[in-house]
């Protein structure tokens, strides 16, 4: 079963911006390489995480209002959200336990 959400403009506010709780946002691309070598991670984060983070992706060049919003220059970009704010951002390929650190601290 997969855990991370597609989302929209459409649903970004519903999914993320109304959640309580933490939310990762992977903003990422279908032609980009290290967001294609980041989404692994991101699925086993949203399996280990289920119930305690949700765990969302989107892709930016069908959704650019979303990065836009919040000035992404480059890809993957990782938005950490607490009870609908951002709190931290994470740019480029990471490593499992570096995004896990910075969910354990929210």
């Amino acid at each position: 079963m997969n855990m991370v959400i597609e989302l929209t403009n459409e649903s970004f506010e519903s999914e993320v911006l109304k959640e309580s709780g933490v939310v990762l946002v992977d903003l990422y691309a279908t032609w980009c390489g290290p967001c294609k070598a980041l989404a692994p991670v991101v699925h086993k984060i949203a399996e280990e995480k289920e119930g305690s983070v949700k765990v969302a992706k989107i892709d930016i060049d069908q959704n650019m209002e979303i990065a836009k919003q919040y000035l992404v220059q480059s890809i993957p970009t990782l938005l950490f959200f607490k009870d609908g704010e951002v709190k931290e951002t994470m740019l480029g390929l990471q490593e499992k336990g570096k995004i896990e650190e910075v969910l354990n601290r929210l």
